[in-house]
């Protein structure tokens, strides 16, 4: 019989779904934060006025929650931002009307957050 050996913890997550916001502007707020020390990461967020900082920060300090309550020993000081991933989720179509009797379609883009945060200097197998 086989020994189950325990699973290798990959960092603490969180995720949102079904934001609204395109991806394609939340993620260049993502690259300022990603691989940053958790306490850095907030306070760039903080400081910025994008709509996508706002949903970001709630994520990564969801994560950071997390990781806090599964693990008594860390401290936020600890942490940083290993993996942090906009993905692209479905679009809501609504009609625009438009002069002359014609009607576009607008797409209001969706995006699902994730984030992978980790112990500063873990050392991976």
């Amino acid at each position: 019989m086989a020994v189950k050996e325990k699973p290798v913890r990959l960092g603490y997550r969180a995720e949102a779904k079904w934001l609204i916001g395109s991806p394609s502007k939340i993620r260049p707020v993502a690259d300022l934060v990603r691989m940053r020390p958790y306490n850095e990461a907030i306070a760039v967020l903080d400081h910025m006025p994008n709509k996508g900082a706002r949903l970001i920060k709630k994520v990564v300090a969801s994560a950071a929650a997390n990781a806090l309550d599964q693990n008594k020993k860390l401290d936020e000081g600890m942490l940083y931002v290993k993996e942090l991933r906009i993905d692209e989720g479905p679009r809501m179509r609504r009609v625009w009307f438009r002069a002359r009797g014609r009607a576009d379609m607008q797409l209001k883009r969706m995006c699902h957050i994730s984030c992978v945060i980790d112990e500063i200097g873990k050392v991976e197998a």
